[in-house]
């Protein structure tokens, strides 16, 4: 049991450096760590709730940690992740990623922000942790990086950071309106990979000029509208009829505002059209997105609506199933540490496919039977 643990995520945070000094090392790190982690993964929360699972499950645990001095208190678990440094914390979980998953040719990477709200600090005055994630839609889904927001900054700063962690080689990258900056379009481009950026009103002469044409030239041409070109589709659910348009345009050279974007081969214009089953009013909206990628206006679509797995898949899911929104840790480096252990719990379950049900069931299921939690452990060999 202990071989099968050790040969899947235990390996990769071996290396990681113990921030406690020697005197005062009565439990090993790697034991912290794997009940802290087998804590988030039953549904269990915070320190007291690490220290409550190892109490109750001690004799498993047994079966496969040292535990020399028994089962650490919830105020050991509170000074070690606080302690913990985080880059390296992280440096171990894109090892471990890594090892999960190879991130193949032409995998959907997608870039996004989520704020943990309750670990705003008014003694300290300390902004809420904000955390920038790079999501896989791949495999039924992937945390694939993640990286601090500096307080006093934006994500447009800490993109570029999360990319240099990444292998987007023949990958396509999507990040919202925040992340359509040339400077990020180029580096995503030197790294090897493809970009899709969402075009918003923060770059206006662009924006305009975008729409101008479009209006102008491409939204009533019937021409335009051929299979390659042109998208359109209803989807009648959620109690309301929606319709989308989508047109592509390949033609750059007349739109000489893009051509500070490196690379750049397609701007997408989307049509949303929604009609209520209750005689609400119909409304419609445009977006506007650039991409270094020659593809489909159906391809474009799919890649457009996998973008917002970020958002259903994984902060949906971080808010809904480990209410991470109401997560009080606070001190030092504790909810950033924290925040990336949810990640990884997070992938583990979506890696575990040998049960078709939700991951509030599966985090239920890892409570209920051991065999189980351990098979969820030991997914990522």
């Amino acid at each position: 049991m202990a071989d099968t643990v050790n040969a899947s995520i235990v390996e990769h945070f071996r290396t990681l450096e113990d921030p406690r000094i020697e005197r005062t090392k009565k439990h090993l790190l790697l034991d912290i760590l794997v009940i802290a982690l087998c804590t988030l993964l039953t549904g269990g929360e915070g320190f007291q709730d690490m220290e409550l699972f190892g109490k109750s499950k001690r004799a498993w645990l047994q079966t496969f940690l040292a535990l020399p001095h028994g089962i650490p208190s919830h105020d050991t678990f509170g000074r070690v992740f606080a302690r913990l440094h985080p880059q390296r914390f992280q440096a171990c979980f894109l090892a471990w990623t890594q090892a999960v998953a190879q991130l193949t040719q032409g995998a959907l990477i997608s870039l996004d922000g989520k704020t943990v709200k309750a670990s705003f600090d008014r003694a300290t005055a300390s902004s809420p942790l904000h955390m920038l994630s790079a999501w896989c839609s791949d495999n039924g889904g992937l945390v694939v990086g993640q990286i601090k927001t500096d307080s006093k900054s934006n994500e447009i700063t800490a993109i570029p950071d999360l990319l240099h962690l990444l292998a987007i080689k023949g990958c396509i990258v999507t990040i919202d309106a925040m992340g359509c900056q040339t400077a990020i379009a180029r580096q995503i481009r030197d790294q090897g990979g493809e970009y899709l950026l969402a075009l918003k009103g923060n770059h206006k002469k662009a924006y305009t000029a975008v729409k101008q044409h479009f209006h102008q030239h491409i939204e009533h041409q019937l021409a335009w509208r051929t299979a390659e070109n042109f998208f359109d589709a209803f989807d009648d659910s959620h109690g309301r009829t929606v319709r989308r348009r989508v047109w592509t345009i390949t033609d750059i050279a007349s739109l000489p505002e893009l051509a500070p974007w490196p690379g750049l081969q397609s701007v997408i214009v989307v049509e949303t059209i929604r009609m209520a089953h209750q005689q609400a009013p119909v409304t419609s909206d445009y977006r506007v997105y650039i991409s270094s990628l020659v593809r489909s206006a159906t391809a474009f679509v799919t890649m457009i609506r996998q973008h917002w797995d970020i958002e259903n898949k994984l902060h949906w899911s971080l808010d809904v199933t480990f209410n991470e929104d109401r997560c009080r840790i606070r001190k030092d480096h504790a909810p950033e540490n924290v925040t990336a252990a949810r990640h990884i719990a997070l992938n583990l379950l979506r890696q575990e496919h040998s049960h078709r049900m939700s991951l509030r069931q599966k985090r239920l299921l890892c409570g209920l039977d051991e065999h189980y939690l351990l098979m969820v452990l030991s997914r990522a060999t």
